[in-house]
C-alpha cells in the first residue's frame, strides 16, 4: 500500500417513527454533526476495511480517537488522518479526494460523491467534532468483548460442513464452539450489534453473519474459520438483514433487507450481484437451489418469491396469489438437500413445501406449486431445517413465552399426481366440490408430524447436525439444546456465551 493508504469498510428490529428535522439540521449555517452526518459517510464507505475486527494499514475508523490519528503510515511519518480546524495537514482529505476523477480511498471504488466529501471537509475545517451519544458509541472489539449478566436471545446458528463446529449468533459476536457444546473455542466480535443469522460456507473455511443496527445500519460479515478473522466487512442500507445464504459453489452469499429488497454480494469481493424487489415488505430469509441459479425469498408480505440470478429477474410466487389465502408473513424457508424443492414456515405455524417447477400455468386461486402441507405447530414458526438425508425435517416455534421443536416426515412421492394435475388445471371457478374436497386431501397426504419437544421459551433457531441424529435449536431463554431425532430426548443444554455476575443495585 502507497503512503497512508487507510481508507478502503432475532429480535426483530422496532419499528422507529422518525421525529422532525430538528431545526439546526436545516440550518446550512450550523456546524456538521459527526453522529448525523460524517459517520454515516464513513459507515458506508470506509468501516469496512477499517475497524478492530479488520484494520487496514493499521486504521481503525469506528473508534474517534484512532479515526483522528491515522494508520501505521501516519505512525510512521509522523502526520494525522484528521487535524481539526486544518484541512491541508489531514491525511485523510488527501486520500478521499479525487484528482482526475480517481481518489486512494475508498480502494477499488468509485470516489465519494462531492456533496459528501464536502461535508467531510467542512466538519474538519470546523474543528471535527465528536457528538456521538454516549449510548451510541462502539464498546466492543475481540479485546473488549460483551460481557454478559444473563443469557442472550439467540437468534441463528449453524453447525459447519464437517460436523466439528457450531456457530451460535450472540451480541456483537458469533460465538464458535465445538458441535458438542463442550467447549467454546472463540469469540468472533464485529459492529453489528444483533446478528440475525450465521451460515457456514459449502466448504466451511468462511462463516457469514448478518444483521447490523436497528435503524442505523446493516452489515453483512464474512469470517476466516481458521484464522478467526473478518475477511470481509459489507455496510448495507440503514437498517438490519436478514436471512444469509451461501451459494451452492460458496461464491455468493445472499439476503434480505427491510426495504423489501433481496440481495446478492460476492463473498470475496463484497460487490453487489443481484437486487431484485418484487417483495411488498421485509424478506427475511434466502435460499438459493441446487445449482446456485436461482434464489427463493420469504418475507412479511407473505409470498414465497423466486429469482433468476444471472438477470437478477423476478419469475414467480411460489406461494398462492388468492386474495384472502395467505395467512400471514413467512419467516424461514430452507431447500432440500438434493431437490429444489422448499420448505417454509411462518407466522400460521403451517409448514409447508414448494417446487419451483411449474406444472400447470398459473391461475388466480390456485396453490399448484404446493407439495405438502403438514398439521400445524402452536405459534409462529421461525425456523425450518432438512435433516442430511432429506427425508424428515424439524421446526421451531414460539407462542406466548413457550415453544417448540417438532420433527416431521419427508419420505413421500413428490411429485404431481395426473390426477391433480387436472383439477389444478380448470379454473377456480369450475371445479366442483369434488374437486376441492380432493386437492385438501392431497395437500395433506402421507404428511406426519412424528414428535414433538414442548419448551418453556420461545424457539427462534434451529439447525440440523451433520451425522442426521438430531437438531439444535435456540431461542428466547439464551439457551442451546441439542435434541435426538430418535427419541426427541434433550442430549445436551448449555448457555454458549461467559456469564458474569450481574452489578449490584443499591436498596431503594
Amino acid at each position: 500500500m502507497k503512503l497512508h493508504t487507510f481508507l478502503v469498510p432475532l429480535a426483530l428490529a422496532a419499528a422507529v417513527v422518525a421525529a422532525p428535522p430538528k431545526k439546526e439540521d436545516d440550518d446550512p449555517n450550523a456546524p456538521v454533526s459527526y453522529f448525523k452526518k460524517v459517520r454515516p459517510i464513513f459507515q458506508a464507505h470506509c468501516q469496512g476495511c477499517h475497524q478492530s475486527a479488520r484494520a487496514q494499514g493499521g486504521y481503525v475508523m469506528t473508534d474517534f480517537a484512532k479515526l483522528l490519528a491515522g494508520g501505521e503510515e501516519c505512525a510512521q511519518d509522523g502526520t494525522r488522518a484528521v487535524v481539526p480546524k486544518d484541512p491541508a495537514k489531514s491525511v485523510l482529505l488527501d486520500q478521499i479526494t479525487p484528482v482526475n476523477g480517481e481518489a486512494a480511498m475508498p480502494k477499488k471504488k468509485p470516489p465519494l460523491a462531492a456533496k459528501e466529501l464536502a461535508l467531510v471537509r467542512r466538519w474538519v475545517a470546523e474543528g471535527a467534532a465528536d457528538d456521538t451519544p454516549a449510548n451510541a458509541r462502539t464498546r466492543f472489539d475481540a479485546a473488549h468483548p460483551p460481557v454478559y449478566t444473563r443469557p442472550p436471545v439467540i437468534t441463528s446458528l449453524d453447525f459447519s460442513p464437517d460436523g466439528t463446529l457450531l456457530a451460535v449468533a450472540g451480541f456483537h459476536e458469533v460465538l464458535l464452539w465445538k458441535a458438542d457444546g463442550s467447549e467454546l473455542l472463540a469469540r468472533l466480535v464485529g459492529l453489528s450489534e444483533r446478528i440475525q443469522t450465521v451460515r457456514f460456507s459449502p466448504d466451511g473455511k468462511r462463516l457469514a453473519a448478518c444483521g447490523g443496527r436497528p435503524a442505523q445500519m446493516g452489515e453483512v460479515q464474512i469470517w476466516d474459520v481458521e484464522k478467526r478473522t473478518l475477511a470481509l466487512s459489507v455496510p448495507v442500507g440503514f437498517d438490519t438483514v436478514y436471512g444469509a445464504a451461501w451459494s451452492p459453489d460458496g461464491r455468493m452469499v445472499s439476503f434480505g433487507c427491510p426495504d423489501n429488497a433481496l440481495r446478492a454480494i460476492d463473498a470475496r469481493t463484497g460487490a453487489q450481484v443481484l437486487q431484485q424487489t418484487s417483495h411488498s415488505d421485509w424478506v427475511l430469509d434466502t435460499a438459493f437451489n441446487v445449482h446456485g441459479d436461482q434464489l427463493v425469498s420469504v418475507g412479511r408480505d407473505m409470498s414465497a418469491k423466486l429469482t433468476e440470478v444471472a438477470t437478477q429477474r423476478f419469475i414467480d410466487n411460489l406461494s398462492s396469489i388468492t386474495p384472502g389465502a395467505l395467512r400471514g408473513g413467512l419467516q424461514s424457508v430452507a431447500r432440500h438437500p438434493a431437490r429444489d424443492e422448499f420448505l417454509v414456515g411462518g407466522a400460521d405455524g403451517v409448514p409447508q413445501a414448494y417446487r419451483t417447477v411449474r406444472k400447470v400455468q398459473r391461475k388466480i386461486g390456485d396453490n399448484a406449486l404446493c407439495i405438502r402441507q403438514w398439521p400445524a405447530m402452536d405459534g409462529r414458526i421461525y425456523a425450518v431445517d432438512f435433516a442430511p438425508d432429506g427425508k424428515s425435517f424439524a421446526a421451531v416455534s414460539s407462542l406466548d413465552g413457550r415453544g417448540a421443536v417438532s420433527f416431521y416426515n419427508y419420505d413421500f412421492n413428490t411429485e404431481m399426481p395426473a390426477d391433480i394435475v387436472a383439477i389444478e388445471n380448470k379454473a377456480d371457478g369450475s371445479r366442483t366440490p369434488a374437486d376441492r374436497a380432493k386437492l385438501v386431501a392431497h395437500y395433506v397426504s402421507d404428511t406426519k408430524l412424528l414428535r414433538t419437544v414442548p419448551l418453556d421459551a420461545g424457539q427462534f433457531a434451529l439447525r440440523w447436525r451433520r451425522d442426521g441424529s438430531g437438531v439444535a435449536a435456540a431461542g428466547e431463554d439464551g439457551k442451546v439444546r441439542i435434541i435426538s431425532a430418535a427419541d426427541a430426548q434433550i442430549v445436551k443444554e448449555f448457555v454458549p456465551v461467559p456469564l458474569a455476575p450481574a452489578p449490584a443495585t443499591a436498596d431503594r
